[in-house]
């Protein structure tokens, strides 16, 4: 599957995508978690902020299944004005 970075979660990252390869039943928390331990602290603070969209769809449950070949895109909170 692709993790996409928008905006601060792309700064925290240091990349705009990655590939995340996982087996079995693996929920949007198990792709957060795997990128998490790669990039660090910086983006679990902006992971535990930011919202989330699974093909285009917004996910409010972490719990949700991930299927092959998903997209999952990282907003964090945006500033307006």
């Amino acid at each position: 599957m692709k993790v996409r970075y928008f905006a601060g979660a792309r700064a925290a990252a240091g990349i705009a995508d990655e590939d995340v390869e996982l087996t079995g039943d693996v929920t949007v928390a198990d792709v957060l978690a795997v990128v998490g331990e790669r990039h660090g602290e910086r983006l679990g603070r902006v992971l535990a902020a930011s919202s989330f969209l699974l093909d285009g769809v917004a996910v409010r449950d972490r719990g949700v299944l991930v299927h092959a070949g998903a997209e999952l895109d990282v907003l964090p909170p945006f500033a307006g004005g």
